[in-house]
């Protein structure tokens, strides 16, 4: 509503259109609330890389999720053998995700020094299949 103070100053300075004051006593005391948006963070390249790094060679727990992995070793069971029905216990298909996964990161590791040696930083297809290749697996 707006207060008349004298027939030459006739101001609102309550509110204009339902909104809140921009100027005055009644703005600057925090009637204005000013919604901060947080900026995504940007890390220098490899930094955040290098802190996943770290992260993964402190757990032990297992990387591949145990319902996915249970899924694949069934469907290659399927593959193997069609017409047999396959029971796994528990223990059996940690065991085949424990060494998979061993498997895994040790052909990561091998892979990225035949990188290293070829003087690159980058993971290439090629570097694996050398791997293989040279561990006869």
């Amino acid at each position: 509503m707006a207060t008349e103070v004298a027939s030459s100053h006739s101001k609102s300075i309550t509110s204009r259109s339902g909104g809140a004051p921009r100027f005055g006593k009644k703005a600057i005391e925090g009637h204005i609330r000013v919604d901060r948006v947080d900026k995504k963070r940007h890390y220098r390249p490899g930094v955040k890389a290098l802190r996943e790094i770290r992260q993964f060679q402190k757990t032990t727990e297992l990387l591949i999720r145990r319902a996915p992995f249970g899924r694949l070793i069934r469907e290659v069971t399927m593959e193997m053998a069609p017409r047999s029905d396959y029971r796994y216990q528990l223990a059996a298909l940690g065991a085949l995700q424990e060494a998979a996964e061993a498997f895994l990161v040790q052909l990561f590791e091998k892979s990225y020094l035949c990188a290293i040696h070829a003087k690159r930083v980058t993971l290439m297809p090629r570097d694996m299949q050398l791997v293989l290749r040279i561990t006869d697996f």
